[in-house]
């Protein structure tokens, strides 16, 4: 009956729209009150799930993201991938996809990502001549693969659920990223030839060169963080509050392009962001001990087991519940609700955590751009200035290719485990 009243409160809450740490907290506090349990177990189980050491690094990563965003780093992105692949048919969608794979390793969020490079990209595609729908979708597609490329805010989150190491997770996200981020040129690229998109003329490697050197400083911090990472010399934190300090100076003394009277909005900000996150988190936590507390993540691996044992039908089952629950849940709370249940789930028929973690995230970061409530989706078509409908039918086909890399990323296990194998072992 308790665990009842909270799923209903639970689902109620998504239903009228509440936002998802609202509703979490409301549920946990339903169960509680009709359980007899005292509320003070709510600020007790926040606290827990917030006092992690490695979630220090979501501010700074954040913060850091936020700097290098209004110092210029957005503009330079986009003319070295516009000269890198801007001539070929279709070339402003590919620079879309490769702009994102760029920014992916500094923002580590995909909102992040579909809000500054659709900024961008979405009025000048529709400036040369293409559809606004396709214009839109391909921006918030190509925003997935910056939680997947390091640094990542889903990975440090999983990391802490799971203890698996940080760097570990950021590794682990890199081939499958780069490859999510082909796959949808070779998507763009397609429907390009076949819709008769424009293209650029060669813009010469003169162009190329200026370019590369224009956006030098803000490749650099993606090299900083791993570099950092991979040493051994720095934290996940530490990395997060050393890219936070060399974007500040790279944007205000290097680009010169963020004023100083700027830093104390962008601080607002980055913390109001990170704040939001954190109490998701604390609100996840109360919900989830609750969860462990009624044995669910062990009822979720029986009822499971009692169908197939089979590890590759196992596999298959997880990635269709997290593309439900993706549809309607935000992602960090769905990783904090479910992560630790399904794991236990995809041990236990042999699964590498490592790699169950790769796909899992992978796996919500479609969600995020798949309707009812894919937040990438309104986004980009805010910027488009344009309903939901169309979005979603251009987007239809980057779905289909994202699923089809899950799919690869789930049943290859060296495709996650390859490089941080070798980095780490």
């Amino acid at each position: 009956m308790n665990l009842a009243i909270l799923l209903a409160t639970f689902l109620g809450g998504l239903a009228i729209g509440l936002p998802v740490a609202i509703t979490l907290g409301l549920s946990s506090l339903a169960y509680l009150w009709a359980a007899g349990i005292p509320f003070v177990v709510i600020p007790q189980k926040m606290y827990a799930g917030m006092d992690v050491f490695v979630l220090l690094s979501i501010p700074g990563f954040i913060l850091a993201g936020n700097l290098m965003n209004h110092g210029g780093i957005t503009e330079r992105i986009i003319r070295l991938a516009n000269a890198l692949v801007g001539w070929v048919r279709g070339g402003l969608g590919l620079s879309n996809v490769a702009s994102s794979m760029l920014f992916g390793g500094i923002s580590g969020t995909a909102v992040a990502d579909a809000a500054s490079i659709g900024g961008v990209m979405i009025p000048g595609m529709r400036k040369v001549g293409y559809p606004a729908d396709f214009s839109a979708a391909v921006t918030a597609a190509s925003s997935t693969v910056g939680p997947i490329i390091p640094p990542s805010v889903p990975m440090i989150l999983v990391g802490s659920l799971s203890g698996i190491s940080v760097g570990k997770m950021f590794m682990a996200g890199a081939v499958p990223g780069i490859l999510l981020g082909l796959a949808m040129m070779v998507t763009t690229y397609m429907i390009a030839v076949r819709q008769g998109f424009p293209r650029q003329p060669w813009q010469g490697l003169r162009e190329l060169i200026r370019s590369f050197f224009g956006a030098f400083w803000a490749l650099f911090m993606t090299a900083l963080i791993i570099g950092g990472l991979l040493s051994g010399l720095m934290t996940p934190t530490e990395t997060a509050v050393v890219a936070s300090i060399y974007a500040f100076v790279v944007g205000a003394f290097v680009y010169r392009e963020l004023p100083l009277r700027a830093v104390p909005t962008v601080m607002i900000n980055s913390a109001v962001a990170s704040a939001a996150i954190l109490a998701l988190v604390g609100f996840a936590n109360v919900f989830g001990w609750i969860l462990v507390s009624e044995r669910i993540p062990q009822a979720i691996a029986a009822a499971v087991l009692s169908v197939t044992d089979n590890k590759f039908l196992v596999i298959l089952l997880i990635n269709i519940l997290l593309l439900f629950v993706g549809m309607f849940m935000e992602t960090i709370a769905a990783l904090i609700v479910l992560f630790v249940p399904l794991l236990t789930l995809a041990t236990s028929v042999g699964v590498d955590p490592l790699h169950f973690a790769v796909f899992a995230v992978l796996n919500l970061m479609i969600g995020l751009t798949t309707p009812p409530i894919g937040v990438c989706l309104f986004v980009c078509a805010g910027i488009a200035k344009l309903p939901l409908t169309p979005v979603i039918r251009a987007i239809a086909p980057f779905l289909l290719t994202n699923i089809a890399i899950l799919l690869l990323v789930s049943y290859v296990p060296a495709l996650a485990t390859w490089l941080p194998g070798i980095l780490f072992d």
